[in-house]
C-alpha cells in the first residue's frame, strides 16, 4: 500500500463524521504521518473534539483526552509514585500521557506551570517523573484544542509551547451542504459510535517510514531555508521562524508530496503548507494591522510570495 492509498483510506473514514473537511483532514493525517503534534483553534462546536476521537478510533490506537481547567497539576498529566499500604512500596501510576492519541481540550486554561509538563514529551517522546525517565508510546501524537474568542480565565500558550505544534489549524464553519447532512446525522446515536478502525498503528508508523524517504533535492532545501530568513528579517515580524520550525516545514512537505503520490517535494508542496506550519511560530509586530495584514498566515503568504522559487528541475 502507498501512502496515497493510505491516506484515502482513512480520510475516508474520518469524513464519515467530519463533513466537509476533507482539506483539514489531510492536514492533520499529514501531521500524524510525520509524528507531529497539532493545534486546533477555533470556537466551540466546529468538530474538534469529534475530529480527535474520529482520528483515534480510525487507527485503533489508545486514546486518552484530558480536560485542562484552571486547577489541573502536572502530576494529573504525567502519573504520580503513590505509596501502597498492601505492597508497602512505591508505586507508579500512569497519567493519560502514555497514550497513542492525546487529546488537550482547551489546553489554554490551564496555568503555565501545568501547561509546561507537556514540552518534553511533545519534543523527545519522554517524561522525568519523579527523577526516572519514561518513554512515550510509538506513535505519541498529541491533538490539543483552544478556542481563540473566550479568553476570560485562559492563559496564552508561550513561543516555546507553540513551536513544538507541528501545525495549526482551523476547522471553520461548514458549507450549507455539509451542514445538511450533519443534521441529517444528528440523531439517537453519534455517527462517531458506529466509526470503527480501517487500519493500526503499526501500518501508520510503516507509512511515517515511507513519508521520511521522500527525496527533497537541494533546491527545494534552500528554498526552505530562503522562507526561514525572510521570516527573521522582515520589518512586520519580531520573531521569526526557528530552526525547529524549518524542519517542521520540511516534514510537512514530505508527507504532502506522498498524499499527491509522489516520492520528491515541490516548491509548491513547500508554499501550501508553510502557513500551517510557520505562522504559529512567529511574533509580529503591532504596526502590521495599519499596512492592512490581518493575520499571522497572511503575513507567511506575503512572504513567501516574494521568496524567489527555485526553477532547477526536480
Amino acid at each position: 500500500m502507498t501512502v496515497q492509498e493510505y491516506a484515502v483510506k482513512l480520510r475516508e473514514n474520518v469524513s464519515k463524521v467530519i463533513k466537509g473537511k476533507d482539506d483539514k483532514i489531510d492536514l492533520v493525517i499529514m501531521a500524524m504521518l510525520t509524528g507531529g503534534h497539532v493545534l486546533l483553534e477555533d470556537v466551540p462546536g466546529t468538530g474538534k473534539t469529534v475530529l480527535a476521537k474520529a482520528i483515534a478510533k480510525s487507527i485503533d490506537a489508545k486514546f486518552s483526552r484530558i480536560q485542562f481547567t484552571p486547577d489541573l497539576l502536572p502530576s494529573d498529566i504525567t502519573g504520580i509514585h503513590f505509596f501502597n499500604m498492601k505492597e508497602q512500596e512505591f508505586i507508579f501510576r500512569e497519567g493519560p500521557i502514555f497514550s497513542n492519541i492525546l487529546l488537550a481540550d482547551e489546553i489554554n486554561r490551564a496555568t503555565p506551570r501545568t501547561q509546561s509538563a507537556l514540552l518534553q514529551c511533545m519534543e523527545e517522546k519522554q517524561a522525568t517523573i519523579d527523577g526516572k525517565l519514561f518513554s512515550m508510546p510509538s506513535p505519541f501524537i498529541v491533538l490539543a484544542t483552544e478556542n481563540p474568542v473566550e479568553t476570560a480565565g485562559t492563559y496564552p500558550l508561550p513561543e516555546a509551547q507553540l513551536d513544538r505544534f507541528l501545525i495549526k489549524l482551523s476547522l471553520g464553519y461548514s458549507d450549507k451542504e455539509a451542514e445538511m447532512e450533519i443534521l441529517d446525522d444528528a440523531k439517537a446515536v453519534h455517527p462517531l459510535e458506529s466509526l470503527t478502525a480501517v487500519t493500526d498503528t503499526a501500518e501508520l508508523l510503516a507509512m511515517s517510514k515511507a513519508v521520511d524517504e521522500i527525496k527533497v533535492n537541494e533546491a527545494v532545501r534552500g528554498y526552505i531555508a530562503d522562507i526561514g530568513i525572510a521570516t527573521r528579517t522582515n520589518s512586520n515580524v519580531k520573531l521569526g521562524v526557528s530552526t525547529r520550525g524549518l524542519i517542521a516545514l520540511k516534514r510537512m512537505s514530505q508527507a504532502r508530496a506522498a498524499l499527491r503520490g509522489r516520492d520528491y517535494v515541490t516548491p509548491d508542496d513547500v508554499k501550501i503548507v508553510a502557513p500551517y506550519v510557520c505562522a504559529h511560530r512567529i511574533i509580529s509586530r503591532s504596526a502590521v494591522m495599519r499596512d492592512g495584514i490581518n493575520t499571522k498566515a497572511e503575513i507567511i503568504n506575503r512572504l513567501v510570495a516574494d521568496v524567489p522559487v527555485p526553477t532547477e528541475t526536480l
